[in-house]
């Protein structure tokens, strides 16, 4: 192996095909030499969606295969499609896999096997038997899906226990459940909680260091939310403002209905931000990540609607699916929407504009899917992710350059780990027993009924920029605007005499005409699940009080409390809706004194 690409950038070389790379990026190669100088039975890597993880496996399946280490490869995929690239990436550089193998001796011209975690969880022994047969390398291809269910891990471990190496990659080296990862050490640290332990960790913050990866653009929108909860309720609430975790995930549905104004609203909005892109980047594409099938569909006929073009529409039952990934790949065409297939490892290295359409909020799904825009080609090039103001949301941009080990052990509920357990259960008590009856809450579904988008805020290298405007503005276009292709000290620097404009038209303006909340981004924290939790817990003790002092009890105040201020109960009321309340109770009490 070459020692010359030790002096090479980093970013060396700029975007090649898919897993053909004449020479090593810097990281894959240090990656290359430790495994080498230890030649390890079990290795993790760990390296951000598009540093080329692929790159440095297959010239170490290489350099294994040339020195007889081992004879054979599997290579096991997430997904058919994903296990279809490997096999071509493979072939390009002179490694021949068989993607479609599925039993049985496997022909003379192939080096070895890819396969999916599904069809390990079907065949372990098949794999097994292969493993004790040769030596065999196995590559193990974003290993957190082996933890996606105990039969898929307990599978993948009778499969290829016997192998003579395993490699395992990941590009999000956490799950948000403790599912053990077959092949992941584990150790403890100094508060005794295990965590997964990477041989080599190459991440965003670096990469965007090295010019490896683009820098992210999050631009946020908010706006007003109405639903019918299932108790018959209809609850009014804004994107970003305090409510409880059962409002924030109803608010949050009402704002992706396509039936709504929201989505329409931010899919035009990211249409224009795309125009703005291909000014730099002539093929830049776009993807809206979907929910589900159903909004997926109406999402691709918004898009018709605002662009006069078809969307390329991907779904995952669909099986034509991969060669329409493929198709859009290779062309200009400027939307795709698709329900999460593509939510980690597809390469479509011209995506540079998304939209988080989905309410699936995990840290590990989140960081696959603004993976899928980092990609970098050429020096210079943003990616743009449109979110709604949701705090979680939010508070995952703002930690995308923070690295992450996979933790086995939750902290202890009511211990002193978790902040918030002894207030959760006081309030939990405290509305069972004396929050109003709400007896009939299963009897209705969730009903979305309106919704309108405002652009709220722009997040960029964890600092925040913008005020609030109306979608079609001047002062949205202002952000739309920033070009495709600038250097990441230019984008902060825009991004800073973007809002300094703003503020300076917001002062000019007489007040009666401010019909926005009008306060820059960085001193319009979002606003936490802990903050609503204290308004909840002070109107129960203000209510408390109140019912010690005038004798009635607490379901009759609370219930007197939604009559004059409107809303739903306690526990599914905004911030908005609490503070009215504890406001009118403690005028009651005044009152009494």
């Amino acid at each position: 192996m070459s020692t010359t690409s030790h002096h090479l950038s980093p970013a060396f070389p700029g975007r090649a095909p898919w897993g053909t790379a004449g020479k090593l990026r810097a990281w894959q190669q240090a990656a290359m030499d430790r495994y080498i100088t230890a030649q390890p039975r079990d290795f993790l890597a760990v390296a951000t969606p598009g540093a080329g993880k692929t790159t440095f496996a297959l010239t170490l399946a290489s350099w294994l295969l040339h020195h007889h280490v081992v004879q054979q490869v599997t290579v096991v995929a997430p997904t058919e499609h994903l296990k279809k690239q490997w096999a071509e990436a493979a072939a390009r550089i002179g490694i021949k896999l068989d993607p479609e193998y599925s039993a049985g001796p496997l022909g003379r011209e192939y080096h070895g096997v890819a396969v999916t975690y599904a069809g390990v969880g079907v065949r372990p022994m098949l794999h097994r038997n292969r493993c004790e047969q040769r030596k065999t390398l196995v590559i193990l291809d974003e290993i957190h899906h082996a933890g996606d269910s105990k039969s898929w891990g307990e599978a993948c471990f009778e499969a290829f226990e016997p192998a003579t190496k395993r490699l395992a990659l990941t590009g999000t080296p956490f799950r948000s459940d403790t599912n053990p990862i077959p092949f992941v050490e584990y150790a403890e640290d100094n508060a005794g909680v295990r965590r997964s332990v990477a041989d080599y960790t190459y991440g965003y913050g670096n990469a965007l260091a090295d010019g490896v990866v683009r820098p992210v653009i999050f631009l946020s929108y908010s706006g007003n939310m109405r639903w019918r909860t299932k108790a018959g309720d209809e609850v009014a609430a804004r994107l970003g403002e305090p409510m409880t975790k059962d409002a924030v995930s109803q608010a949050w549905r009402t704002a992706l209905d396509p039936r709504g104004e929201w989505m329409p609203s931010v899919l035009s909005a990211a249409d224009r931000r795309l125009t703005e892109v291909r000014k730099g980047i002539p093929d830049a594409g776009g993807l809206v990540i979907a929910t589900d099938q159903d909004s997926a569909r109406a999402y691709a006929k918004l898009i018709r609607e605002i662009t006069g073009t078809s969307a390329t529409l991907v779904l995952s039952d669909d099986s034509g699916a991969s060669q329409r990934i493929e198709d859009f790949s290779g062309s200009d065409d400027r939307w795709m929407v698709a329900v999460r297939m593509v939510s980690e490892g597809v390469d479509v290295p011209r995506l540079a504009v998304g939209v988080y359409a989905t309410t699936i909020s995990t840290p590990l799904f989140f960081a696959q899917a603004v993976g899928r825009f980092v990609r970098s080609r050429r020096r210079g090039e943003t990616a743009s992710v449109f979110l709604p103001t949701i705090p979680m949301l939010l508070g995952f941009a703002h930690e995308m350059e923070v690295e992450r080990d996979h933790v086995l052990d939750k902290p202890k509920k009511g211990g002193d780990e978790d902040p918030y357990a002894e207030e959760a259960d006081l309030l939990k008590e405290a509305e069972r027993e004396q929050d109003e009856d709400t007896g009939e809450q299963d009897m209705l579904p969730f009903e979305a009924l309106e919704s309108d988008a405002v652009f709220d805020r722009v997040m960029y290298e964890g600092a925040e920029f913008g005020m609030q405007a109306h979608p079609g503005s001047e002062e949205e276009q202002d952000y739309l605007g920033i070009p495709g292709l600038l250097e990441p000290d230019q984008v902060q620097l825009l991004l800073q005499k973007r809002q300094a404009r703003q503020i300076a038209h917001s002062r000019k303006r007489p007040d009666e005409e401010a019909d926005l909340l009008e306060v820059p981004a960085e001193r319009r924290p979002v606003v936490t699940h802990k903050e609503l939790l204290e308004l909840r817990k002070q109107l129960n003790s203000l209510v408390g009080a109140y019912a010690h002092q005038s004798g009635k009890p607490h379901g009759v105040i609370h219930t007197e409390l939604r009559r004059l201020c409107g809303g739903p109960p306690t526990a599914e009321a905004t911030a908005g809706q609490l503070t009215q309340r504890i406001t009118k109770v403690r005028e009651w009490a005044t009152r009494m004194r």
